[in-house]
């Protein structure tokens, strides 16, 4: 297990030791959370390709007195429909891979609109690392290893992808130098370089080549949007989200809906209410949630005091329900989170989604473009449709828990749809049963998948809650102990007035550092 660090001043905490340290070396340089923050997620870039990178999305949530958010998804092409898909490609389900599963990257756009509002340090400063790594390389570990063979079978049609890394095995060393002149470029001239000439002509090309429906228009238009997150109460406790197109307001919905009950000790019963209430919530996302001009029912409707009493009546706490079928969102994500000592908070995380994202791989400037398309479908009577210009349901959901007005908590993880059911495994343990941040990131876990509402259970959570489980009637599949399916969860605790707590999931290659 691992162990939090407790620090008077400064911390920081992410998926990846290398990344962990890179913000670090900002911090301890006098730089502050936002710098230390995009210092590490363009390391991640570059040592974690299989969970997020320079073509990837981007969401924050910040606390500088107040909340900010930060939306930085991207849209589909212009061009694109259901029937023109079809057409190409005869198909009933969104290509998990291809030129048609990607969205514009919104990952850059939202590394230059955070330090254009907090940062004190430039972009080239902070990309010294993450360009080291990518010019000299560094050893590939077991675990990244592990996750390089096993996405290979994804991408053996993308010949450029198999180019870079198709021949990659833990103990190698991996280079990317096309990757490294991508942040020489945006040192250089910024992010207008991306999504102009010369960066972004070449992505469309990519993508037009492969019969894709982006042009270079499409990702010329691209800008995030600054957003108020949603915040909903939990025992007293505030939980701030970000809105549709994430899916923050799920885990809203589904504390919401415990907070109605008195929930019994740790256990199988409680582990019951809780998943039970994660599929009611679930099956309202995938119904309801998608770009928020497209929804036709309001986010807050969703957390409102007659939905979430209407959902309660729903919860039985002796049976497993079988809610409407949903649709799987599988991923790999980075979370991180930082705090200084001014105060500054950030909850932060990137992604390419299915592992490095669409196959589609911009061979002269190391860049792998996300998935996140995969997430519409193609059912036109469904919210979360293919259509033009449209952003997709996001899994993306950084998050924050204030008391009082003021930030007590920074957290997230990775792991697609777990991402908001360990939101609420996190802060049942830690609000109910006053866990803190390591114990409740370091305690057996499980998640349910709204495709099949098969259960997932870490062995840790014992042979007896598992067993009653199943006499509910939930059909529970054993992982193995420390799941990476289960997410990778950080998070920061503020402990006034000793400073912080910053915590590291062990499922994860991370590290938990500060000054």
């Amino acid at each position: 297990m691992a162990s939090a660090r407790r620090f008077l001043q400064a911390g920081i905490a992410t998926p990846h030791h290398l990344a962990s340290a890179a913000g670090l070396d900002v911090l301890a340089a006098g730089g502050n959370a936002i710098d230390a923050a995009v210092a590490a997620n363009l390391t991640l870039g570059v040592v974690t390709p299989y969970l997020c990178g320079f073509g990837g999305d981007l969401f924050a949530i910040v606390w500088d007195g107040e909340l900010h958010g930060y939306l930085g998804s991207g849209r589909s092409g212009a061009a694109a429909s259901i029937d023109a898909l079809r057409s190409g490609a005869p198909s009933e389900h969104m290509p998990y891979f291809g030129p048609h599963s990607v969205t514009v990257p919104g990952a850059v756009d939202g590394w230059f609109a955070l330090l254009d509002r907090w940062g004190t340090r430039s972009f080239g400063e902070l990309a010294a690392s993450a360009r080291r790594y990518a010019v000299d390389g560094f050893e590939v570990s077991a675990p990244a290893g592990d996750m390089i063979t096993g996405c290979r079978g994804f991408y053996t049609e993308f010949p450029e992808w198999m180019a870079a890394y198709g021949a990659i095995e833990a103990g190698a060393a991996l280079r990317q130098p096309a990757l490294a002149r991508t942040i020489d470029v945006l040192a250089a001239d910024g992010r207008d370089a991306y999504y102009g000439d010369p960066i972004g002509s070449a992505i469309a090309a990519a993508l037009e080549r492969q019969g894709g429906f982006h042009r270079a228009d499409d990702v010329a238009a691209h800008a995030g949007d600054w957003v108020t997150p949603m915040r909903a109460g939990y025992r007293g406790v505030e939980i701030a989200e970000l809105p549709p197109p994430t899916q923050g307001v799920t885990a809203l919905e589904a504390l919401r809906i415990l907070d109605g009950f008195d929930l019994p000790g740790p256990g199988p019963a409680r582990e019951h209410m809780m998943i039970e209430a994660v599929k009611l919530a679930l099956a309202d996302r995938d119904t309801f949630v998608t770009d928020p001009g497209h929804m036709p029912v309001a986010a807050e409707r969703l957390v409102s005091e007659a939905w979430i009493a209407d959902r309660r009546k729903r919860l039985d706490p002796d049976i497993a329900m079988i809610p409407e079928p949903g649709l799987p969102h599988v991923g790999g994500t980075a979370y991180l989170c930082a705090a200084d000592a001014g105060g500054l908070l950030v909850s932060l995380i990137q992604s390419n989604f299915l592992g490095f994202g669409s196959g589609v791989h911009v061979p002269e400037w190391g860049i792998n473009l996300n998935n996140r398309g995969s997430s519409f479908n193609l059912d036109p009577h469904r919210v979360n449709a293919f259509a033009a210009s449209k952003r997709p349901l996001h899994t993306l959901v950084p998050a924050m828990a204030l008391r009082d007005g003021t930030p007590w908590l920074v957290f997230g993880s990775m792991g697609g749809d777990a991402q908001t059911q360990v939101h609420v495994q996190l802060l049942t343990d830690m609000i109910d049963d006053g866990a803190d941040a390591q114990d409740a990131i370091d305690a057996a876990r499980w998640r349910v998948d709204p495709g099949t509402w098969l259960l997932h259970a870490e062995p840790g959570l014992g042979e007896e809650t598992i067993a009653a489980l199943e006499t509910r009637g939930h059909r529970v599949r054993t992982s193995r102990p420390l799941d990476s399916g289960m997410g990778h969860a950080q998070a920061i605790e503020l402990i006034a007035p000793d400073g912080y707590a910053v915590a590291s999931d062990p499922r994860s290659e991370g590290a938990a550092v500060g000054l």
